[in-house]
């Protein structure tokens, strides 16, 4: 799968959204998919500890190994057994998940890696936001793009119901499941008045989660 031809910003951008998420007292934290370090960057302005992260475009790793202490290049599930146990206070996964052909047993094996009062938080793209679900539902339409929802390097698509379930099946107890980058369309609103607004996970682009060891 090429990861070649994406935007210019797809591995630099920070995610400030998911900032919050990050527990104030976390100390050695993971971030998979740390494209050119600058999330971590980030939460350094605020944050003193040990930063970790994996990313398999080698020249994006090799940006990033200025700002993190250790970095790893290749596919994540190749290095899981190079993560010490009992060690992470928090594994951010940015938009990485539904990259992955099997998420829910990575997550499992992953579990060992947290401390006791760990936590992995999560962005993952919401298929039923609603310019996608009117393209499905309406247009009768699945077209790949080159980022977004319908990204083609995605294997996997969500709802906030299927989040959950792949974190509970994985052994996790989730803290927070929430809608993120919420949209300022009208067009959710209008698409809620049949449904008697039933439906407002559609006003969500992503949703984020945090999620513990049971």
């Amino acid at each position: 799968m090429d990861y070649n031809n994406k935007p210019s910003h797809y591995y630099s951008k920070v995610r400030y959204e998911m900032l919050k998420y990050l527990p104030k007292d976390a100390k050695k934290i993971l971030e998979v998919g740390c494209g050119n370090g600058c999330f971590i960057e980030e939460i350094k302005k605020t944050h003193q500890g040990e930063f970790w992260g994996i990313e398999m475009m080698p020249d994006e790793a090799e940006a990033a190994k200025s700002i993190l202490d250790k970095v790893f290049t290749g596919m994540c599930e190749d290095f899981i057994d190079d993560l010490p146990d009992n060690y992470f206070d928090a594994i951010y996964f940015n938009d990485v998940l539904e990259h992955m052909f099997d998420p829910g047993s990575f997550l499992a094996k992953l579990k060992n890696k947290l401390t006791d009062k760990g936590v992995v938080i999560s962005s993952i793209p919401n298929m039923r936001y609603h310019n996608e679900l009117f393209k499905l539902l309406i247009g009768k339409d699945w077209k790949y793009c080159d980022h977004g929802i319908m990204d083609f390097t995605h294997l996997k698509f969500y709802t906030q119901k299927s989040i959950r379930r792949m974190y509970e099946e994985a052994g996790y107890h989730v803290q927070v499941n929430e809608g993120i980058n919420r949209t300022k369309s009208i067009k959710p609103y209008l698409y809620n008045i049949p449904f008697f607004f039933t439906q407002m996970d559609i006003f969500y682009l992503q949703y984020a989660t945090v999620a513990s060891k049971k």
